[in-house]
């Protein structure tokens, strides 16, 4: 109010401000203000003194200020001028950067436009943008410690995770405060005789024999401490089995946390790890290829021995294949295998060839065996490549050995195409034995595998009396 009684400001309107007085309010308002023409010539400049961070900028004044931008500025500055100068509406404050001649030194201002007099002249008004800038190059650095950080303990929780599962001792982690699992491996898990999903969370006190948790725990706890470092026996809950605990307590994160290691006390687990350590490294390291699959003849996995019988780089290319597809004859050769497998819980000896990725096929000895896997059945196929002696070696039924003295025969009392012929019937009825054994009489399987028709097989099976010997006829 004037002393009047009347509004200073009338209708909003500023009163007359002395040039001098403006140009100190334009300095302390803004970090850097610069009068322009409309052409882009530098009439004055402006710098706020309370920025130090501002070099002399008068030498600017009576130059093109865009001498003083840097080359991906002023196609900005141009086009904002432009708007500006259209008069049109809400035009915004548009970031522009500053350079020397020589590229020195560079900094980072947002500039808002303003007319100030009829002359055409336009106030460019700026703030600096260097300390937001600082501050998103902090910002970024933070996010990139924290990424770094992050992948850092990625690494170590992969590290923990293989070093649990892979270690033969049974190992839980409790929390001393609430007595609860927080983590377990798969040994644990089995010795406890709970899924290791259900066993994390659980009160560690229950899977065991009587006591309370608290007891438990703190027995444990002073356990750990103590100068024997012993173990604490207990028993496990449903199974009697008395077991041992040894603990050690640290501290993570501010928690007391136990790490609690059991062994079995009469080293039935013991024996078990070791079976099952020994079969694991047969598997892995056997000369003889192993391959575990379902009734469908799907892979489930095969070792490296397979793999080098089949000359594959890497088990991930069989994910999803059938046995059949590296077999000679296919789904014919393990129909075979796997009926009789089924049949007798085991096949001794099955030979056949391996069609390997790259290369001729091989000769192979396959035994299968099957197995109860959970609710399902799968097969293991061990394989052994055949040598050349034992490939020309062939077991001959005793009802064949009369065949073959008649051969031996007829040698000087016959001619040799005489023998040859009586030879090939030999051989054609060995094959044809076989065959129809090994399918257990299933004349379409057999003649797929012999490569005959169903007909022509019938009429090899009269030939050599087969068909009258199973007492069967085709009809």
């Amino acid at each position: 109010m004037t002393s009047r009684g009347t509004k200073y400001w009338n209708s909003g309107a500023i009163p007359l401000i002395a040039p001098e007085i403006l140009g100190d309010i334009i300095a302390e308002v803004a970090d850097l203000g610069i009068v322009i023409s409309d052409a882009g010539n530098v009439l004055s400049v402006l710098v706020n003194p309370g920025n130090e961070a501002f070099q002399k900028l008068e030498h600017w004044e009576n130059k093109d200020i865009r001498s003083a931008l840097t080359i991906e500025s002023v196609p900005k500055f141009e086009s904002r001028l432009s708007d500006f100068l259209d008069n049109k509406a809400k035009i915004r404050p548009v970031e522009l950067n500053h350079s020397d001649e020589a590229g020195r030194w560079e900094f980072p201002v947002r500039y808002s436009f303003h007319r100030i007099g009829p002359d055409g002249a336009i106030l460019m008004l700026g703030r600096d943008l260097r300390p937001i800038a600082e501050m998103q190059q902090q910002l970024v650095k933070a996010q990139l410690a924290l990424e770094r950080d992050y992948e850092t303990q990625r690494e170590y929780d992969t590290r923990f995770r293989v070093l649990m599962d892979s270690t033969s001792e049974a190992v839980v982690f409790v929390s001393v405060q609430s007595g609860a699992v927080t983590e377990a491996n798969s040994v644990a898990a089995k010795m406890l005789d709970r899924p290791r999903e259900s066993l994390i969370g659980t009160q560690f006190s229950s899977c065991f024999e009587g006591g309370k948790r608290s007891s438990l725990i703190d027995n444990l706890a002073t356990q750990a401490i103590s100068d024997s470092g012993g173990a604490v026996k207990s028993a496990l809950r449903g199974h009697k089995h008395a077991v041992e605990i040894i603990p050690t307590l640290f501290r993570a994160a501010g928690e007391r946390i136990l790490l609690c290691r059991i062994a079995s006390t009469d080293g039935t687990a013991a024996q078990a790890d070791d079976l099952g350590r020994n079969v694991r490294d047969l598997y892995l390291n056997g000369p003889e290829a192993i391959v575990f699959s379902t009734e469908s003849g799907e892979i489930l996995s095969a070792n490296d021995a397979f793999l080098d019988l089949i000359d594959m780089a890497h088990d991930i290319n069989m994910r999803g294949r059938g046995l059949s597809d590296y077999l000679q004859r296919g789904s014919i050769d393990l129909k075979v295998m796997t009926e009789n497998a089924a049949r007798a819980g085991r096949m001794r000896l099955y030979a056949t060839k391996i069609a390997a990725e790259y290369g001729s096929p091989r000769a192979v000895d396959v035994s299968v065996t099957q197995l109860q896997a959970g609710q399902e059945m799968i097969f293991a196929f061990v394989m052994r490549e055949s040598s050349r002696a034992d490939a020309s070696k062939s077991s001959v039924n005793p009802t064949d050995d009369e065949s073959m003295r008649s051969v031996i025969e007829l040698v000087g009392s016959a001619t040799l195409k005489d023998i040859v012929a009586e030879t090939t019937d030999v051989v054609e009825k060995m094959c044809i034995e076989t065959a129809v054994n090994l399918t257990m009489n299933n004349r379409v399987a057999a003649a797929e595998m012999l490569g005959l028709s169903r007909q022509s097989l019938y009429v090899k099976l009269r030939k050599f009396n087969i068909l009258s010997r199973d007492g069967s006829d085709d009809g």
